[in-house]
């Protein structure tokens, strides 16, 4: 029988996870480059760049209870954990990926106060208004219903908590549709990357507009992260890359090979990185 969507996700991760933190390390997002993305740094530098860009744009200065919605390894999780002083959780649909995050928990001295587990974004096992930071970056991309995930994230905030995501999108088009060519270009990131598809970040703040959520902000960040994928297709050449893209299997080797897809995606405007920011009332 065809996997579903939840269990390629799994599949993609389960495989893949392991090479991307023996090559790229703990932190499986982009990075930050600056404004215009000029900004020449350390790949893992702008990585945790962009998290603290992202925390002091969303205005977020302090948190207890945080919750990291696709966290996969927990990178951001132990990060903003130990920078906040808070309690953490973790949700992710690879157990390869909760029990790696529990690991690096326990090693890193924060095991009393995080905790990871396998869990749907779309359903999730936590009583409304637990946690008063919502985190995800770039997981929205993988939600096949964009709507029912910003409800649960927004249910599962206290009141006055902020959401923050950060996620990939495809241009605006309120002006004019995806031209066939660019649905094309689209598809194949969806079947490489596993993704049931991307919206606009206009859509995005519709969606939470009409949640309810306050103070919505939202930015494009597009020319300050392009850059990071020019740093990891060089890096996917180095020789521990390449041996473990093939230990890894055909489906991480795929999506290495397909890197280009978004290098070309920034360059031509059609993918966009955005980040949205909104508190509970």
């Amino acid at each position: 029988m065809p996997k579903t969507l939840q269990q390629q996700i799994q599949t993609f991760y389960d495989a893949s996870s392991g090479l991307w933190e023996q090559v790229w390390g703990e932190h499986m997002h982009h990075g930050y480059y600056g404004p215009a993305g000029t900004e020449r740094k350390e790949r893992r530098q702008a990585q945790i760049d962009l998290i603290e860009e992202l925390l002091h744009w969303g205005g977020v200065s302090r948190a207890t209870a945080i919750l990291d919605v696709g966290c996969g390894i927990g990178g951001s999780s132990l990060y903003l954990a130990e920078k906040f002083g808070a309690t953490a959780t973790g949700i992710t649909l690879s157990p390869v990926q909760a029990r790696r995050a529990t690991e690096r928990a326990a090693a890193d001295g924060l095991g009393d106060r995080t905790q990871f587990q396998v869990a749907d974004a779309l359903k999730m096992p936590f009583a409304d208004g637990g946690f008063d930071l919502v985190w995800s970056m770039e997981s929205g991309e993988h939600m096949p219903d964009k709507l029912q995930f910003l409800k649960e994230c927004h249910r599962v905030l206290k009141p006055g908590g902020t959401f923050l995501i950060a996620t990939w999108c495809h241009r605006p088009i309120n002006e004019s549709p995806l031209t066939q060519e660019e649905q094309a270009h689209l598809e194949k990131i969806y079947r490489v990357y596993r993704l049931p598809y991307v919206i606009s970040l206009a859509e995005y703040e519709a969606i939470a507009h009409n949640l309810d959520y306050q103070n919505l902000r939202t930015a494009d960040w597009s020319p300050a992260v392009a850059p990071f994928w020019d740093e990891v297709v060089r890096s996917a050449i180095s020789p521990a890359a390449v041996v473990g893209l093939l230990r890894a299997g055909w489906g991480t080797m795929q999506a290495a090979l397909s890197m280009g897809l978004m290098q070309s995606g920034y360059r031509r405007g059609l993918v966009r990185f955005g980040v949205l920011a909104g508190v509970k009332e």
